[in-house]
């Protein structure tokens, strides 16, 4: 069969490259036979594409992790006694033996996984990963860490274990919020990219203290919101379950679910998934409550007076600074950097999801009172239950900014 030169130019380019509409349509007219080496150079050029993709995330994710949570364990570390950041009520071994002060002892997921691991790993792997391996350096966990406890060997591994988890965490807490913005249909340069500012601005809101259990709390949140946005309600029973673990607040979380929820399922149907959710936190929390309920401290600790003074003392409320990543820089709950999230916010607000408004409406009538009656003031990590919407308005913000076309959830 006589095949013309410029058909055998178009197959050739097909092979190579991804193939114009106007070149589909002629080589199927023409040689029918082409169909079966354009779907071959199309598969082709879409697994390079979909495999670069995945490798970008994989390392931007990772890099802008690790960037995260160096910034978070040089400002804060565990609040071991020695370093920047400790705070004797809750250093790491109180943390881990379970005899800290509540509120804090309730946040066990971290800690019971390391005591959990270091009973049942053996001791003989524990010891070989102790040991140098030559002369002249040290063993590899003691190159990680500045902290006299680290290197204590009653502590050492669980130390280890709680390292790598909360990392483990950050990591995950970069792809679940990457899995919102593209649930919510926006462009791939703000479902990237969004992620990416907000956990590296994460050591910014750790403000005044930051604990190993915040990387989870956003992980676990942002997983929770992903998951109502895609499947039915009993899908978040898990996650809602191990943010409970986690964290007793998350509770409150669930409860600002209910619009997202309400996206793929009546009113009623989104209640009662709300209110069973709601259970789920419940019988997980009161178990844990009564677990410690001879340890120091009080359930709720109410700082309201504190909160007052705070806002009021100049020096304070618009001077103050933190260490962050290695420099001095204004506190993120003073003025400046509210005027910043809040004109981020204002921009973005009416261009936000209908679910995505509605949500952070029910988050902010729960979050600001407690924060005023119970938080610590300056710590702006206490606007937890707000970490969703600031990530879908940084991805408006971006959407915006770069001229790329959205369509998001209503």
């Amino acid at each position: 069969m006589f095949v013309p030169t410029n058909l055998l130019r178009l197959e050739t380019h097909a092979k190579t490259n991804s193939p114009t509409q106007l070149q589909v349509y002629w080589l199927v007219a023409t040689n029918p036979k082409s169909i079966y080496q354009l779907t071959r150079a199309k598969t082709r050029s879409s697994f390079a594409s979909a495999t670069y993709y995945k490798m970008f995330l994989f390392v931007l994710y990772f890099v802008a992790a690790s960037a995260s949570f160096n910034g978070y364990y040089d400002k804060w570390h565990f609040r071991e006694g020695g370093v920047d950041g400790a705070w004797a009520p809750v250093q790491f071994d109180l943390m881990v033996d379970g005899t800290v002060a509540r509120p804090y002892a309730y946040r066990q997921m971290l800690p019971a996984t390391a005591n959990w691991l270091d009973t049942i790993v053996p001791q003989a792997f524990k010891t070989w990963l102790y040991t140098p391996r030559f002369s002249y350096e040290k063993a590899f966990p003691y190159t990680l860490f500045d902290s006299s406890i680290a290197t204590n060997p009653a502590y050492s591994f669980r130390y280890l274990v709680l390292y790598l988890l909360t990392f483990l965490f950050a990591w995950l807490a970069v792809y679940a919020m990457h899995l919102i913005c593209k649930a919510l249909q926006f462009p791939p340069t703000a479902a990237v990219f969004a992620p990416v500012i907000l956990i590296l601005l994460f050591p910014y809101i750790l403000s005044i203290g930051g604990y190993f259990y915040d990387y989870p709390e956003l992980a676990l949140m942002a997983l929770a919101a992903w998951v109502a946005l895609k499947f039915n309600w009993w899908w978040v029973i898990p996650v809602a379950a191990l943010g409970t673990w986690n964290k007793e607040s998350f509770l409150l979380f669930i409860l600002t679910l209910y619009p997202i929820l309400r996206l793929r399922i009546s009113r009623l149907h989104a209640l009662f998934g709300t209110s069973f959710l709601c259970l789920v936190c419940l019988t997980v929390y009161y178990p844990i409550r009564l677990r410690f309920a001879h340890n120091p401290g009080a359930p709720l600790e109410s700082h309201w007076l504190k909160q007052a003074m705070y806002f009021l003392h100049p020096h304070l409320f618009i001077f103050g600074t933190e260490k962050t990543y290695g420099l001095i820089v204004s506190s993120s709950c003073t003025v400046l950097p509210l005027s910043l999230i809040i004109w981020t916010a204002w921009r973005a607000w009416r261009h936000l999801p209908c679910a995505i408004k509605r949500h952070a409406k029910i988050a902010a009538s729960i979050n600001l009172p407690l924060f005023l009656l119970f938080c610590y003031p300056g710590e702006l990590r206490d606007f937890s239950l707000l970490y969703i919407d600031f990530l879908v308005i940084l991805a408006v913000n971006l959407t915006e900014w770069t001229g790329t076309s959205q369509t998001t959830a209503t």
